[in-house]
């Protein structure tokens, strides 16, 4: 008898009970995980037997995912920042702040009288809200699958108040709402299994829930919620009604093949409002929802397999077990391999061919493992189920290999096999792909899963890739490891340093664990502190790269209040930093002929002025500022605005990225010795041996070696020199005007060309098939319009030998302020014959001779 009761008492000691303790004196390791995990030292673990949440803590700056709002009023303390089922780190929440985020007074624990339960405060005082005490409860219960929020608001003043009550909750893009009104969301990547719901409980004070809503003098008003978590939305909108007090009865079902073996990768769906709700089983097949009682239908799906629909009537507090057998997926296996054996990473894209067949959805664009209708592999052996038919598939792997496409039938029930190598065709030795700015999930501002980011930049053979995640240090080394890519990718530990005006690049760094930000720096408005600031964080560095991202040059260097006056921009910034963006995204406007373009919007009937930062690039050139120009795709998700548009080539001593040291890269990446490309591999070389961003002399002239090569689905049918940024008509080479110069193999050009010169002249080479696209490099992308691209960084020459001097020339138009009205725009334009009757810029003609200086002031 003793011992069952001791036994019975050390059972009962084990179980996980309610709690709420402050992540610190070594309980900081206790903090929930997760794709959107966000807990630093100091904040406040509140945890059921059930689930576990972060609160975040009153402390300076306090923000969600360190980026997700901006301003002064972008803080987030007090507000639920991570919730999951107990023990799974799976928190897939970026933020949900009951009534709005802003400052509070304070964030403390709170003690309960009821058994088995753990609270959390957030209150931000009356005289610090507009005369609208806000208080916000958080609190869990043994039990309970989810957190109860209670706020209370109260007009402390003798006047009407207003007082917001709408929510933020971000991010997810597949949501929904019950025709009870609860609201549900899915994980962004429904493979990660995790759903929340939530809505009101109870209102006091009011009848009505608005999301503005005016106080009376003295006037309470008490909203409850709440927040239920599940492994699929469906079970998240059951856990609330099961709280709300809903007459249920439970399913516990099972999804299986006809081998027995669970189906994780099916999906139940429960019709209920406008919108069915997913639930997801589990490794062996299994699921468990709560459903309302009566009459239901519940939809199982798989891609590849016939649907199979179970109608049933549930009872209250009745529990059914249907068990449901779905047919063999059709599916195709790949193999992919180099040319020694080994599995590679890669690219697959499929096209249905079959005159009715529906538009594929593989997954979320936020995904590597199937997304659009595109999957990207870190080695090349994966399974891609898809409906029965006729599909065209194409393997690839960036820009330096071979490419494999086939016709495969792929039939019900049935497993096709694409085997086949992926050759390197182009020929990097001594050079590496480089992007330097790119995001994943940890940003913010987007919700790309971390290793699906990865996993593309490895698909596309971009070798060296900093860690760049928004406003916080981060490091990528951990999860390439993970996927074991260290052979493919070679990161360092960064930061895009953020804000309302120019965004900078920064690394190497190390980050601090648990720490705001990961111990990085805050944004300032003028770059020149920002740049400082980074260059002196964690002590200087001889490799330390600080670069502009995406920048209005315009403001930089030429307008810093963008009023239409020049005044210089913020004088000095040109020399503080390492290179700027002049392509960012698919464009490729290196040889645009102005530094400003007239568009209309899809669905707008007014027409925007978007300035062309590459001939402002040009134009910059010219008056000194030597800038070295990088591009990069910026990427934000995996399909689409994925890597690959934009890389730069940099000299290294390894051809392997796991050797690759940044601490020699940096280096050649300071003396400008890149090249910008959206896939042709281009050397230009003088007959002294310079290279990219290099000093040469030269009197009379100069040759150039020029060597252009391409993988087997891309070309170039134009190699045109820019002398001080001009395009020469001498020197332009084109298929049609010089087709002896160009070739059809992986060496499209090779040639040296003979640049006659007077006076000092910085020049660089464009390689572009002007009619061209990548299409088979990207499918359905937007990065299949993208033309293949090259162009080196300016080759300084001195003609005199008095040392290099710019020319001044600002190629047919005024150095572009800010303000530009669509009107002026047009009659510049017309001016330079660039535009007769419509938007649309004319075939390329001679700039027209410089204009009148604009009005200049007193630089700053």
């Amino acid at each position: 008898m003793k011992s069952a009761i001791l036994l019975s008492l050390l059972i009962a000691s084990s179980v996980p009970a309610a709690e709420v303790f402050e992540a610190a004196l070594g309980r900081e390791t206790e903090l929930p995980k997760g794709k959107e995990a966000d807990g630093i030292l100091g904040d406040f673990v509140l945890r059921s037997d059930k689930v576990e949440a972060v609160i975040s803590q009153n402390s300076p700056n306090r923000k969600a995912n360190m980026s997700t709002f901006y301003g002064e009023d972008g803080v987030t303390p007090g507000c639920l920042y991570d919730i999951s089922l107990r023990g799974t780190n799976n928190d897939q929440l970026v933020i949900y702040a009951p009534c709005g985020h802003g400052p509070v007074s304070y964030v403390k624990m709170v003690e309960t009288k009821e058994p088995g339960s753990a609270a959390v405060e957030s209150v931000t005082t009356a005289a610090k809200n507009g005369g609208v005490f806000k208080r916000n409860e958080y609190r869990v219960k043994d039990g309970v699958q989810g957190i109860f929020i209670t706020s209370t608001l109260r007009n402390e003043t003798d006047k009407p108040q207003k007082s917001f009550t709408k929510s933020d909750f971000t991010r997810f893009e597949s949501t929904g709402t019950t025709t009870d009104g609860i609201f549900w969301t899915d994980a962004i990547n429904p493979a990660h299994k995790c759903g929340y719901a939530v809505s009101t409980l109870n209102l006091t004070g009011i009848e009505k829930l608005e999301d503005t809503l005016d106080l009376k003098p003295g006037q309470e008003v008490v909203i409850s919620r709440f927040f239920a978590v599940g492994n699929s939305p469906a079970q998240a909108v059951g856990e609330f009604r099961a709280v709300k007090g809903d007459k249920l009865g439970t399913v516990n079902g099972l999804v299986i093949d006809g081998s027995k073996k669970g189906i994780t990768t099916a999906k139940i769906l429960v019709a209920d409002g406008e919108k069915s709700i997913p639930a997801y089983p589990d490794d062996d097949g299994k699921f468990s929802i709560k459903l309302p009682q009566g009459s239901a239908e519940l939809q199982v799906e798989d891609l590849g397999r016939m649907q199979s629909k179970l109608p049933m009537t549930v009872g209250e507090g009745a529990e059914l077990n249907p068990k449901v057998i779905l047919p063999d997926a059709a599916r195709i296996r790949f193999d992919i391999t180099d040319e020694s054996g080994k599995p590679i990473p890669c690219k697959a894209h499929f096209a249905p061919l079959d005159q009715d067949a529906s538009k594929l959805d593989l997954g979320p664009k936020h995904r590597a493992h199937g997304c659009v209708d595109q999957y990207m592999s870190e080695n090349g052996q994966f399974t891609q189920q898809l409906p029965p038919g006729k599909y065209r598939v194409v393997v690839v792997r960036g820009p330096e290999y071979s490419h494999l496409e086939k016709e495969v039938t792929v039939e019900d029930g049935k497993e096709s096999v694409f085997k086949g190598t992926l050759k390197r065709l182009v020929d990097t030795k001594g050079w590496i792909s480089a992007d330097f700015h790119n995001h994943s999930t940890p940003s913010g501002d987007n919700v790309c899963d971390t290793d699906g980011r990865l996993i593309n930049i490895a698909a596309e053979n971009l070798e060296f890739t900093p860690t760049t995640e928004h406003n916080r240090f981060y490091d990528w080394e951990p999860t390439i490891k993970a996927l074991g890519l260290e052979a493919h990718i070679k990161t360092v530990k960064g930061i895009e340093l953020t804000g309302s005006r120019q965004h900078v690049n920064a690394f190497p760094f190390e980050p601090e664990p648990l720490k705001q930000n990961g111990g990085a720096p805050d944004w300032n408005d003028d770059p020149r502190i920002t740049v400082l600031t980074l260059r002196r964080w964690q002590t200087e560095r001889a490799d330390r790269w600080i670069q502009f991202n995406h920048p209005d040059l315009s403001n930089m260097f030429i307008d810093r209040d963008s009023d239409g006056i020049e005044d210089g921009g913020f004088v000095g910034v040109g020399s503080m930093i390492d290179g700027a963006e002049s392509q960012n995204g698919a464009g490729t406007d290196i040889l645009a002929d102005a530094p400003f373009r007239l568009s209309r919007p899809a669905g707008s009937l007014a027409m925007k002025v978007s300035a062309v930062r590459e001939f402002v690039w040009r134009q910059l050139l010219n008056q000194g500022l030597r800038v070295t120009a990088v591009g990069v795709a910026d990427a934000h998700s995996v399909y689409g605005n994925g890597v690959g548009c934009w890389r730069c080539y940099l000299p290294s001593s390894t051809d392997e990225p796991a050797k690759i040291d940044w601490a020699e890269l940096s280096p050649h990446a300071k003396a400008g010795h890149l090249v910008l490309s959206t896939g042709p591999f281009l050397e230009v070389t003088t007959q002294n041996g310079k290279i990219a961003g290099d000093d040469d002399r030269s009197t009379g002239g100069i040759d150039l070696k020029v060597r252009v090569q391409c993988t087997d689905w891309m070309d170039i049918d134009r190699v045109q020199v820019l002398v001080n940024s001009r395009p020469d008509p001498k020197l332009n080479f084109t298929r049609a005007t010089h087709p002896q110069m160009f070739k059809d193999g992986v060496i499209k050009f090779d040639e040296k060309i003979h640049v006659p010169l007077q006076h000092d002249a910085h020049l660089i080479v464009v390689a572009i098939d002007e009619d061209g696209d990548e299409k088979i490099g990207y499918g359905t992308s937007d990065y299949a319009k993208i033309r293949p691209c090259a162009y080196n960084n300016p080759i300084y020459v001195d003609a005199d030998g008095h040392g290099f001097t710019p020319n001044g020339d600002t190629l047919g138009f005024e150095l572009p302020t800010g303000g530009l009205k669509v009107d002026a725009a047009k009659e510049k334009l017309m001016k330079a014959g660039l535009l007769k009757d419509g938007p649309q810029p004319a075939a390329p003609t001679p700039a027209a001779p410089p204009a009148a200086e604009p009005k200049k002031k007193k630089k700053k």
